[in-house]
């Protein structure tokens, strides 16, 4: 995690310690490791818990915080999430937005309200032609994107196809001393590809976001967070 390869995911109902050096991204719990919500603990809840854990953190480190959402639900999410994109900008870290199923329908995309493009969805979607679209927009539009539920090899890869600046999973969390090699070979053969898909500054705040010549660049090196 120091070498900045393997950032730290962390909820509310986690309250996972960052190690010291490590990136982080926060997440809201409304899937959670249920694929419920279980661990939910309502709104302002869990907006005073983010604000304690930039604060004891620092926004610098901080990767993205996600909006809540409303899992396999494009227009609930909408309702849920736009009240407080605002307010995780104000703490001076990317907002992200998770994009469900249905979410390119006409306006259910708050484009403008957003710093990172989290596919969620259901595994069909999110490894489907409408979310690669999406994933390309969001580049195009100098945004990050990140890829949830990757515990493989080829979904990694298929993320980093998206052009997808993270992915995270539970693949460590079975077996680390196992796993984490394989995890780190996975994402050595990853950046040594050329990539097709030029890239911007990953998670680039949206007060001072850098987008490079996509004809030159080459889109940063796919990083893996684990839970």
């Amino acid at each position: 995690m120091s070498a900045g390869r393997i950032g730290c995911m962390t909820t509310p109902a986690q309250g996972s310690r960052i190690p010291d050096g490590a990136l982080y991204a926060c997440d809201n719990s409304k899937f959670s490791s249920d694929g419920k919500g279980r661990y939910w603990p309502g709104a302002e809840a869990w907006f005073a818990w983010l604000e304690r854990t930039v604060e004891r953190y620092g926004p610098d480190r901080c990767l993205w915080a996600l909006a809540p959402d409303q899992p396999f639900d494009a227009a609930g999410t909408l309702t849920e999430s736009l009240p407080w994109l605002a307010r995780i900008r104000e703490l001076g870290i990317p907002a992200a937005y998770a994009a469900q199923d249905g979410c390119d329908a006409p306006g259910l995309l708050p484009w403008d309200s957003f710093d990172v493009l989290f596919l969620a969805g259901s595994t069909e979607w999110k490894l489907g032609p409408v979310a690669e679209r999406l994933a390309r927009e969001a580049k195009a539009r100098g945004k990050g994107v990140h890829m949830g539920r990757v515990n493989s090899r080829t979904r990694l890869g298929i993320a980093e196809w998206f052009g997808c600046d993270s992915a995270d999973g539970t693949y460590l969390a079975y077996g680390p001393d196992k796993n984490l090699p394989k995890l780190l070979n996975w994402l050595d053969e990853l950046d040594g590809r050329p990539s097709l898909v030029g890239g911007t500054r990953p998670f680039g705040r949206h007060s001072r976001r850098t987008v490079k010549d996509p004809t030159t660049a080459r889109r940063p090196p796919i990083k893996a967070a684990a839970r």
